[in-house]
């Protein structure tokens, strides 16, 4: 696979930048953006609060896993949601697809990006599931199916678009057609 045809995917937190960096990086590589929890909700017709709280988690992350396996791209900027890595099956298909960054905050960070994150944003979690409890369960998760991590605290939007295109750009040489 060349790296044209490569997909460049972002794993991370809610409230990591996965949405907003997308964008960015697919206008500034010239690619198509494909934002996973919006195909999902686009796909069921309602939005994915709605969802899990008809389905529940496991029913949600069985959805998700669907969606996320039967995703047939080339060449986009794929921004996930954060549950996505509750699957190594949907994390392998997206993997034999192209890079995958984990774009990576600090727990306060995102706690000050969240806000009332309980409240109607869709996160995936157990009843009574604190952020800090999310954070150490994924956290692992996330470093595993990554080929690169950007620590994006502090940083602008368009430095971890750089330091994206820098990282994918390594792990990009090193791969097999």
């Amino acid at each position: 696979m060349d790296r044209e045809t490569e997909n460049l995917v972002l794993i991370g937190m809610p409230g990591a930048g996965k949405s907003t960096v997308g964008v960015l990086l697919a206008k500034t590589a010239g690619r198509s953006f494909v934002d996973t929890d919006l195909l999902i909700q686009e796909g069921e017709g309602r939005p994915l609060q709605s969802l899990l709280d008809e389905k529940g988690a496991a029913g949600f992350q069985a959805l998700e896993e669907r969606y996320l396996r039967a995703l047939h791209v080339r060449g986009a900027v794929i921004a996930t949601g954060g549950s996505a890595v509750y699957s190594a099956a949907a994390m392998d298909h997206l993997r034999r697809g192209g890079p995958v960054v984990y774009l990576a905050a600090t727990l306060p960070t995102l706690a000050g990006r969240l806000g009332a994150w309980e409240e109607g944003r869709g996160v995936v979690r157990r009843p009574g599931q604190t952020l800090a409890d999310l954070f150490a369960e994924r956290d692992p998760l996330y470093r595993r199916y990554a080929e690169a991590v950007i620590a994006t605290d502090g940083l602008p939007h368009d430095a971890v678009v750089r330091a994206v295109l820098r990282a994918v750009g390594k792990s990009s040489a090193g791969r097999s057609p």
